[in-house]
């Protein structure tokens, strides 16, 4: 299915479907269409939002987590959404997730990461990625999957054309920057909301080692992993995840409701 992206005083996003809400939040490169099989999966039954997140053209002393947790504070408030939810995060997103959810644990359901930031993350932003260098960034977009082929040449295409523009360079540093300084460790106790985590075994950014400490940091989580899977498995394995997923929120919908 094609996306079909509104927009709203400024906010650009996906709203599919009718029903429970499921909040989804992409990663640092990351696009509306990361989520397009969840989506095309839930929305039968659930209504599905996902926000673009300004990650490109933020206010440059705004561009880091407080800010984009803020942003979607702020996006949830316009649409008037109000229910509590289910949040979903890869990446940068599940880091967004996280603190989300700690400032506003009474508007979270569940939440569901997947290769999420927090606590460690070898990422591209780090430092000034190579200005007119495709083949540099052909490799580092292979790097987030198990499977290169899945670095399509549309999706180098896109992140190339990113790190062409200074502007947008700098705020990719500042918020991978602001990702790798906001540790949450210390606070992940304070999670007490039914938590699903779902890694790729490959995972190059995020290695299986952290998924094991945010399952051990956060109180009865449940930890999956998929094989033959890099960074972002509702991309790379896609039925899988939404399989876990089903079952997820299946298993958790009559403690919830109590």
């Amino acid at each position: 299915m094609e996306l079909q992206i509104k927009e709203k005083n400024g906010f650009q996003y996906v709203d599919e479907g009718s029903g429970e809400v499921l909040l989804l939040l992409h990663g640092l490169f990351g696009a509306l269409s990361n989520w397009q099989e969840v989506v095309q999966e839930f929305s039968p039954q659930h209504r599905v939002i996902i926000p673009l997140l300004p990650i490109y053209d933020m206010p440059l002393l705004k561009a880091g987590v407080p800010g984009l947790v803020s942003f979607v504070e702020d996006f949830l408030a316009e649409i008037s959404l109000t229910e509590p939810c289910t949040v979903l995060g890869n990446s940068l997103g599940g880091h967004i997730a996280l603190v989300y959810t700690l400032q506003n644990s009474a508007r979270v359901k569940r939440l569901v990461l997947t290769g999420s930031s927090g606590l460690f993350e070898d990422g591209m932003g780090g430092s000034f990625p190579k200005r007119g260098n495709y083949a540099y960034v052909q490799e580092r977009v292979a790097y987030t999957f198990y499977d290169p082929a899945v670095a399509t040449q549309e999706l180098v295409d896109e992140v190339f054309s990113v790190t062409n523009s200074n502007a947008k360079c700098l705020r990719i540093i500042s918020i991978a920057r602001s990702a790798q300084r906001h540790n949450l460790a210390k606070e992940l106790h304070k999670i007490n909301v039914p938590t699903l985590l779902v890694w790729g075994l490959n995972d190059t950014i995020t290695p299986p080692v952290v998924a094991h400490e945010f399952n051990r940091l956060i109180r009865g989580s449940e930890l999956r992993f998929l094989d033959h899977c890099g960074h972002a498995p509702m991309m790379e394995r896609p039925h899988q995840f939404n399989r876990f997923l089903t079952a997820f929120l299946a298993r958790t919908a009559a403690v919830i409701s109590q």
